[in-house]
Parts: structure tokens; sequence; C-alpha cells
């Protein structure tokens, strides 16, 4: 009798201690725990450098319009006009780069660039009462960059725009609409505008290209889930979400409009702006305000979002 009571003892000690351990596993030095992740961790890929090992611009310094060292007119740029300040960042320095961590007059904001997705997001960075600067967590998930904050070493999905590991898994962050353009079409927009200088910090060498070839080619270098050929991969697309509703505008659609598109989205009244000239499309709504939509390939969208509506032409 006594030994069977120590086996059934024994036995829910051992039950007890399996229900409460995590199922983690570590990437890069990030725990993620299997139970709670918004993604498998089996998805979840080594880009190659460790954390931070492509750094992020902690401390960005900018130029005026007419400063030397400003980009040429064809120059693609990342651009943001956010509490009435204008600032654009260079492709050419964002593809070394990845992330800005960066201030609008004094409010907290993260600039990305994922130059495997073509994918440039913006997102306030004050999360929970609190300022986040965020890292390049040197992993990816469908191609797509995964940040991390400093603060509670989260992973977080740019094209998802939320936390998908670790303490703030699922919060969400506030898209802030980012154009990607060229610098002269951006400047004649917005001729005040500051550009970020590559007086970065860090040795680089902003006039390569290190993906020279990768935007004409049909490879995509990492896994992603779900894949779809109506397009070529690297076709340019501008997506949207209302309401957990997507929907891509590819270029090569929008190229056969007169650039000005009036559509619904999920019952919201948008207006899609195409131009030719820079290759750039953003979104408005009725009374001429910006919203916040990704510019990105047409793979990456896609692997996200296999469920997205598709503008044609008639």
């Amino acid at each position: 009798m006594r030994r069977t009571t120590l086996f059934l003892t024994a036995i829910l000690v051992g039950v007890s201690a399996y229900a409460g351990y995590k199922w983690t596993e570590s990437f890069n030095g990030f725990e993620v725990d299997k139970a709670t992740a918004l993604i498998p961790p089996d998805e979840i890929h080594s880009g190659g450098p460790p954390r931070d090992g492509i750094p992020s611009i902690d401390e960005p310094r900018f130029l005026s319009t007419g400063d030397k060292g400003a980009p040429e007119g064809k120059a693609r740029v990342l651009g943001l006009v956010h509490n009435g300040v204008a600032k654009a960042y260079p492709v050419s320095i964002m593809n070394w780069h990845e992330i800005v961590n960066d201030r609008f007059d004094g409010s907290a904001v993260v600039v990305t660039y994922c130059p495997l997705c073509g994918s440039g997001v913006a997102y306030d960075a004050h999360i929970n009462g609190k300022d986040v600067t965020f890292g390049v967590s040197g992993l990816l998930y469908n191609s797509d960059v995964l940040l991390y904050d400093r603060q509670s070493e989260s992973l977080w999905s740019q094209i998802m725009s939320r936390a998908v590991a670790g303490p703030m898994t699922g919060k969400r962050l506030k898209m802030l609409p980012l154009i990607q353009t060229t610098w002269e079409e951006w400047h004649n927009r917005y001729p005040d505008s500051l550009v970020l200088s590559r007086d970065t910090g860090y040795s680089r060498d902003y006039g390569q290209d290190p993906y020279a070839g990768y935007e004409d080619s049909h490879g995509v270098w990492f896994p992603v889930k779900h894949k779809d050929r109506r397009y070529h991969p690297k076709e340019r697309v501008l997506g949207v979400e209302v309401d957990g509703q997507f929907k891509a505008y590819p270029f090569a659609e929008l190229s056969q409009t007169s650039g000005r598109l009036a559509d619904e989205v999920a019952g919201k009244q948008l207006v899609v702006h195409f131009d030719d000239a820079s290759n750039s499309a953003r979104v408005t709504d009725t009374q001429g305000n910006e919203f916040p939509a990704i510019m990105s390939f047409w793979f990456a969208w896609y692997a996200f979002h296999p469920d997205t509506g598709v503008f044609t032409v008639d």
C-alpha cells in the first residue's frame, strides 16, 4: 500500500511539473514560448547576422534639403510627416540598418525597413505609457524582419505590426503613414523636409547596395508560408488593412489607371494615389488625410495575407 501511495505521488508531482513547464526554444538569445507565440517557432529563421549584427540607428542625424550630402533626385526614400515635421530616410542607408529610433517633436517613432520584403513601416513607439526602442533581432518570419524591443525583449513582426513572442505577445503597434518614393518627389511635396544623414556613427559603404539584383530576381531567399503566382514575386504592391480586412493594389494594375482610384475596403472609403514617374503609391481618406499602408513586394504581402483582396483593372 505504501509503495502504491509513493508511486501515485510521484506521478502527480511529475504531471504538475509537466503542466507548469514552458516549452521554449531559443533564437539568437530570444526565448520563444511555443504555447503562447503567435507564430510557429519552427517557421522562425535566422537571417545570418546575430542579434544587433545589423545595428539600428539610435542617434540619427539629419541634413536640410540644401545641405551637401542630400540624396540625388531618383534615390529611393521612406518619407514620413508626423507632428508637423517631415523627414526622409534614404533606402541606401536603411538597407544597412533596417531600424531608426527617432523622435518627432518629442514623440518616439521607429522607422523600419526590410530589404528582403521591400517593406517600409513606421510606428508610434510610445507603448504602455513608455517610450520604447527597437533593435534588429537577426531573425525572420515569412522572410520579413523580426524586430525586438529593448525594454521587454519581445519579438515583433514588421508586417503583422504586433508582438509575436515574449512578454508583449499580442500587443499591436500603431502604424504611421510612411511613403516610399523618390527623393525628388518627396522634396517637391515637402521642400522643408529633413533627410537622414550618412553620418550614422557606423562605417558602411552607403553607395553600395548589399542586395543588388535581388529585386529583379524571382528568387526569395527564405521560406514563406503562402505563395501566389499571379504576379512577379517582387511586384510592388500597396497593402491596406481596415478592420481586419486586407487589400493589395499591385503597381502593374495601378499603372493602367489614371493615377487616382476611389475604392472601398470594409466599408471605408479610400483614395489610392499612384505616381508612375516615382513608382510610388499612397492612400488617403476622402478628406485627403494620409492613411497608413504598407508598400512591399507581392510575395511578402501574400505570405502574411493569403486571404487578401486584390485590385485588378477590368
